[in-house]
């Protein structure tokens, strides 16, 4: 860990808000690109922890093209553009860092790198396995120079097994992981969750990982290797789907928004929309039935009184869904959410418009804006992790490419101004 001041000055050179954060004083070396490993160091960055982003000097994380692109504007505050264009994509993931560059191919790169990991708590990447022992810089050997090292891969199928040194993208888990044949529309085709929960997953995971083998290296002085795997992310993601095959030899199948055994727990249309309706215990039933029924559709309906009767897929389907698309056929997602309250869980399925001027999102601060000088504001996703004490810093820039590499080599590594400059003439930085 380093001290409270050089903390301070290397958050001041990326503009971060310094107040002290739970994982303040804890260095971390990010070399990781896209999504899974970036949003896992983003989080500990949130969190307080000084992380470092090192990228290749003519090859950065190619992200930074990716859409949307943030329009340049007038700078208001002078100061001149770094890039030529700024990428949402990029700066959602990789906030609160500080950027450097070194071309790890090359022998002072990959010696800068050391230096690093050797004033470092974590080192977090995300190549296929092999990559980093070829580059002369696997666990083994940064272990050597950094006992503490928290060392955190994070891949397609993990640093062992059989298909450890496959490629892999999202996707990739998504397919192997189980997930996609479990989803889409009933009788419908296997289908991909709408978004990249196989990098998403990996880097929750990495996270939890990297804040344990944290607590074991702080308590013992050792530090370890967190092996990620997508694939095992995701297959933890399958909710019953395992038990259900070794307990029955049952194989999910796509169910739309169907549960496999609950009900009524789906989407419903509804005047304006659809509407999320879980109102399948008896308790939520019978007030369901008072509030969007009236005081006699509870008795009524004798034989849906008990959830093993309303679970059954024929009642269901021949007697409850009929019932609840009635109830909400003539009112729309606002009116249903009204009548529901604090009583009954109904929630209306909202587009990401919705989403953002959500007031619960909005009282949360889950949309929060960041500006960047040259480019004006962008608005990106908050933290959920609320913390009373030390709560997550979510408003830092993600860094233009290489705009603090002289000076974390000066301030953490003690680097000279001729050692900068023989680096930079060599293409190494």
């Amino acid at each position: 860990m380093i001290d409270e001041d050089l903390r301070v000055r290397l958050a001041d050179l990326g503009g971060f808000d310094t107040e002290r954060g739970s994982l303040a004083g804890v260095v971390v070396v990010d070399v990781t690109r896209v999504v899974a490993g970036p949003f896992c160091s983003m989080v500990l960055a949130d969190l307080g922890a000084t992380v470092i982003k090192v990228e290749h000097p003519d090859e950065p994380d190619y992200t930074r093209t990716f859409p949307p692109l943030l329009p340049a504007a007038d700078d208001a505050d002078g100061r001149p553009v770094e890039d030529p264009a700024l990428s949402g994509f990029f700066a959602q993931y990789n906030r609160n860092k500080l950027g450097v560059t070194a071309n790890l191919r090359h022998p002072s790169g990959a010696a800068l790198l050391e230096h690093l990991v050797a004033r470092a708590d974590v080192l977090v990447e995300n190549f296929r396995p092999g990559t980093m022992d070829r580059l002369g810089l696997g666990y083994e050997r940064l272990r050597e120079i950094n006992p503490r090292l928290v060392y955190a891969a994070l891949s397609g199928y993990g640093q062992t097994g059989p298909s450890r040194g496959r490629p892999a993208y999202d996707n990739s888990a998504q397919a192997t992981g189980g997930l996609w044949s479990m989803n889409g529309p009933a009788g419908g085709p296997p289908t991909r969750v709408g978004t990249i929960i196989g990098d998403l997953a990996a880097s929750l995971y990495g996270t939890i990982g990297v804040l344990a083998a944290l607590r074991h290296a702080e308590s013992t002085g050792d530090g370890q290797l967190v092996d990620i795997s997508q694939q095992d992310s995701v297959l933890t993601l399958t909710e019953n789907a395992v038990v259900a095959y070794t307990t029955e030899g049952t194989v999910p199948t796509p169910l739309g928004n169907a549960h496999p055994f609950v009900r009524p727990y789906e989407a419903f249309p509804c005047r304006d929309g659809f509407v999320f309706f879980g109102g399948y215990t008896d308790k939520f039933w019978k007030l369901s039935c008072e509030l969007f029924g009236g005081p006699d559709e509870y008795d009524a309906h004798p034989d849906l009184q008990t959830m093993a009767d309303r679970f059954d897929e024929e009642v269901y389907e021949r007697a409850v869904r009929p019932i609840v698309e009635r109830w909400f056929a003539d009112r729309t997602k606002a009116e249903l959410e009204a009548l529901a309250g604090d009583l009954v869980p109904l929630s209306a399925v909202k587009d990401i418009g919705e989403v953002v001027a959500d007031p619960q999102i909005v009282a949360r601060d889950m949309v929060v804006e960041t500006r960047y000088p040259g480019f004006g504001p962008l608005r990106t996703f908050g933290s959920p992790v609320k913390l009373q004490v030390t709560p997550p810093r979510t408003t830092g820039r993600a860094p233009a490419t290489g705009a603090h590499t002289a000076a974390v080599l000066r301030e953490l590594l003690d680097y000279d101004e001729a050692a900068i400059d023989e680096l930079r003439s060599a293409g190494t930085i």
